[in-house]
């Protein structure tokens, strides 16, 4: 057995401080090592794995990551970040807990293997922070402006004073013969840093990193983890310093140089780096392994001149740029270092956490109450500046809550007092448990204060039915991959822009949020960067989100009637649908078009862009507040198609609501100069017979208005149906582009023979209904008992599918519907106004509102499926 001595003098680690907790003090601590205790030969051979370090290493990995994700899916329903599960696992596998086990202390977490442990965490702490730094874009410091400096100003001096002032009382309590500098430093960042990663994933949990508030608390958190990190540095140096007086100011001036090199010289060789890749290639694995190798070197230096390790390589990752090269390092190594190596540092904290150490309650109560205090001062000194920048007394709260977050910066702080003996085991445990405390408020307190959804009751919900269809229209256009742009911009040229209809649009970017930094930070960017700032060189955006805003763009440039409005939103697929209906909501849209889960091949099948996309598109159509649009692209975004100069698009007409809002769209087509609709209603065989009871179609159509005056109270559907196509018919009276044609089926049999017999090549774009006519109608009833995608509907199904034309693309329409009949509203007075007119028939409401959006959607009758007859359109 090799010894090694280990004086009272240096440094303490893990190993050490426990034996120390358990040994009598001694001149000296003797660990004993043995190199050949690495493999085992195997459990034939009489040998226990569980006394070999590689074995017994691998045990305690997978305990501690099995344990975190297990908390993990305990506190999601609670919508706790992840920093908390990981802390409270270490906790629970250290001497709080299982520890107080023998069996288990001796066997899976013994002393001697806590030196090996603690080394593989500490590599995977340095590649997080590496992580941490490529996150941080220097750039929204900036772009933010005053305010956000303003709140991490206050929110970390006022705790940071609090610090000072309070060390002085309680110092002989918690920590024995320490620098008194070093140890005010210590105790100031430990009460004033704020958890830059962990407040980005609480905002993209919670919804609101793309709110002013989420772009505010970001920036700020920014601004207070470098503050923080210089902070550290300094109480790091004073407390290496010795008896040499100048070591400190040697250890900052080294710093300093250190700090410099990285900007000024690695920085502009990463900057060469980019520009030498040709564009449309990444990054070789050669330059990455260079880089990442970087990481370890930047370490090195740090560690060598005094200061911890993690602060090199977190000024490291933030002199890389942002851009495709930090999504490509992000990308390689973040679901290694999150998932599996970050978790033993958390359980390296854990373990030093000992809740039986806490017995003084002179020290627990002095350290509780300075805690809570440095977090009352922050949120105060929050409320102060958000007041004066006239922010809602709410926000300022939620704002304060968010700057209180806690996470991995503090348990770096407190781990490496702990190491500089700058706080004891019993302060240790104390400071690790308040600020679980802490960080496990934000999210409940924050939405419960923080409600924006309270500022959109006024907005009321409509369809393209119930609004002219030569006024302006607000489309929300959902992309998930730059495929998707081609045909969504084939889809806007049909719907006839210009500047007598325009068509306002905000194309959404839809970026799933994995916990990964590589789309959360990006989203945050896209979401705040305009359009001029985006002109220059120093984007922050990720190419795909930047071709997809810029192909938008450059439409809207060279096309007139259009303005189009780039955005991003990054969700869960499972709840990514709230975010698309509240923006839709906030923005008053019409209509909201998204593409199909599926896109086409070479050899013209179909298949899935992404397994979650379909899911996402049936819960958006169930929870919509306006009406939807499934865009199936079968050829649409061709540059054929695109660039011919006479489009061919036919309407399948069966009635109902979503029909006429079919119609509706394709009205709007139908103004195109190069346009021609085909109308094809289909009827069953008796449909002459049925009588119409109450045909009350009398529409006043005024010469200098094309103000939509038919009421639909008390009506059926199938009366709708009739009095819709004939204001449509009379409108477009002597139009050559629109044809009408009439299918009388009597099954579903029929009505695909119908179908097939029109000629698939001549036309480019169908427009179907999604729920066409009468529920259980014999014309669609076998359609809807083999769909394979629901969401389409019978007929969009049947078109879509692998027997049917590949050559046409089509578009499913579902009209949003009131359920109750609203109460009956005695007629307006007319109004001189045509548009004015046309908001109060539209509203049923006795007066317009001022502005164009505010009206209400259309209301149905009791049944949306009503079976009484109706006249014959054709």
């Amino acid at each position: 057995m090799d010894a090694m001595p280990i004086s009272d003098g240096l440094p303490g680690n893990v190993t050490e401080q426990m034996r120390n907790a358990t040994m009598p003090k001694a001149s000296s601590t003797v660990v004993c090592y043995s190199p050949m205790m690495i493999t085992t030969n195997g459990i034939w051979q009489g040998f226990n794995p569980l006394e070999f370090s590689l074995p017994l290493f691998i045990l305690q990995t997978s305990i501690i990551v099995v344990t975190t994700r297990l908390l993990v899916l305990v506190l999601r329903p609670f919508r706790q970040p992840r920093v908390i599960a990981e802390i409270l696992a270490g906790v629970l596998l250290g001497p709080s807990v299982m520890g107080q086990i023998d069996t288990w202390a001796n066997m899976v977490f013994p002393m001697r293997s806590l030196l090996t442990l603690e080394t593989v965490a500490h590599l995977g702490l340095l590649y997080f922070l590496f992580l941490v730094g490529l996150e941080m874009d220097i750039n929204v410091i900036r772009r933010s402006g005053k305010k956000a400096l303003f709140v991490a100003i206050a929110g970390m001096a006022l705790p940071f004073c609090m610090g000072v002032a309070t060390s002085f009382i309680f110092r002989h309590q918690v920590s024995r013969n320490v620098h008194q500098t070093s140890f005010i430093l210590f105790l100031g960042v430990a009460l004033s840093v704020t958890a830059f990663p962990v407040l980005a994933r609480i905002l993209a949990e919670i919804k609101l990193l793309g709110t002013d508030l989420g772009r505010i608390a970001m920036s700020a958190a920014i601004v207070n983890d470098m503050c923080a990190w210089i902070l550290l540095a300094i109480a790091i140096a004073i407390s290496e310093a010795d008896s040499a007086a100048l070591s400190s100011l040697w250890v900052l001036l080294s710093g300093v140089l250190f700090v410099l090199f990285c900007f000024y010289a690695v920085r502009p060789g990463m900057w060469w780096l980019i520009r030498r890749t040709p564009e449309g290639e990444g990054v070789s694995d050669m330059q990455v392994s260079l880089i990442l190798t970087g990481v370890m070197l930047a370490g090195v230096c740090t560690d060598a001149i005094g200061i911890h390790s993690v602060f090199g390589a977190f000024v490291y990752g933030l002199v890389i740029p942002t851009g495709p090269l930090g999504v490509v390092l992000i990308e390689k190594i973040e679901d290694f270092v999150t998932g599996l190596l970050l978790p033993l540092f958390f359980a390296i904290s854990g373990l030093r956490t000992n809740v039986q150490k806490i017995n003084d309650p002179i020290t627990v109560g002095l350290l509780v109450l300075v805690l809570v205090m440095a977090s009352f001062a922050k949120i105060m000194g929050t409320i102060i500046i958000a007041a004066l920048y006239t922010m809602p007394f709410r926000e300022g709260i939620a704002l304060g809550f968010l700057m209180n977050t806690r996470g991995l910066v503090e348990m770096i702080v407190l781990n490496i007092g702990r190491d500089k003996e700058v706080l004891d085991d019993e302060s240790f445990a104390v400071m690790v448990l308040v600020s679980v405390g802490m960080t496990t408020l934000v999210t409940p307190v924050v939405t419960g204060v923080y409600r924006p959804s309270r500022r959109l009751v006024g907005y009321k919900r409509r369809n393209l039915q119930r609004i002219r269809h030569d006024s302006e229209l607000r489309m929300l256009t959902c992309v998930h991959t730059t495929r998707n742009v081609p045909s969504v911009l084939s889809l806007l040229e049909l719907s006839n822009p210009n500047k007598r209809s325009p068509i306002f649009i905000y194309a959404l970017h839809l970026v799933e949020l994995t916990g990964r930094a590589s789309n959360m930070l990006a989203a945050a960017a896209a979401s705040s960067a305009s359009k001029q700032s985006r002109t220059g060189s120093g984007s922050s955006l990720p190419p795909v989100t930047e071709h997809i805003f810029n192909a938008f763009e450059n439409y809207e440039r060279h096309t007139g009637g259009v303005s189009i409005q780039t955005l991003a939103a990054v969700s869960p697929y499972q709840s990514m649908h709230e975010d698309v209906s509240v923006l839709a909501e906030d923005k008053h849209v019409s209509l909201i078009v998204v593409p199909f889960h599926k896109q086409q091949t070479v050899d013209g099948g179909m298949e899935p862009i992404n397994p979650h996309v379909r899911g996402f598109n049936e819960s958006l159509l169930s929870t919509s507040p306006c009406s939807v649009a499934i865009l199936v692209d079968h050829g649409l975004s061709a540059a054929a198609a695109r660039m011919a100069t006479e489009h061919h698009v036919a309407l399948f007409f069966f009635g109902g609501p979503d029909d006429r809002e079919a119609l509706a769209y394709a009205w709007r087509m139908v103004e195109h100069p190069g346009v021609t609709l085909t109308i094809v209603r289909f009827l069953p065989p008796d449909y002459r017979s049925r009588s119409v009871s109450r045909s009350t179609y009398s529409p006043s159509v005024d010469s200098d208005s094309l103000a939509i005056t038919i009421s639909t109270e008390g009506k059926s559907e199938q009366e709708q149906d009739e009095d819709y196509l004939n204001e449509f018919r009379a409108r477009n009276h002597g139009n050559e582009a629109i044809s009408y044609a009439m299918r009388m089926v009597a099954n579903s049999e029929e009505t695909v023979a119908a179908m097939r017999s029109m000629d698939n090549n001549l036309h480019e774009l169908y427009i179907v209904g999604r729920r066409p006519g009468e529920v259980g109608s014999p014309m669609t009833a076998a359609l809807e008992e083999w769909m394979e995608n629901p969401e389409l509907g019978p007929i969009g199904d049947m078109l879509v599918s692998s027997d049917f034309s590949m050559s046409v693309s089509v578009l499913v329409v579902q009209q949003y519907v009131v359920s109750a009949e609203p109460a009956p509203v005695p007629a307006p007075a007319a109004s001189s106004d045509p548009v004015r007119q046309y908001l109060s028939n539209a509203n049923q409401r006795p007066s317009a509102a001022s502005g164009a959006y505010r009206t209400s959607a259309a209301s149905a009758a009791n049944s949306r499926w009503s079976g009484s007859g109706g006249t014959v359109g054709f």
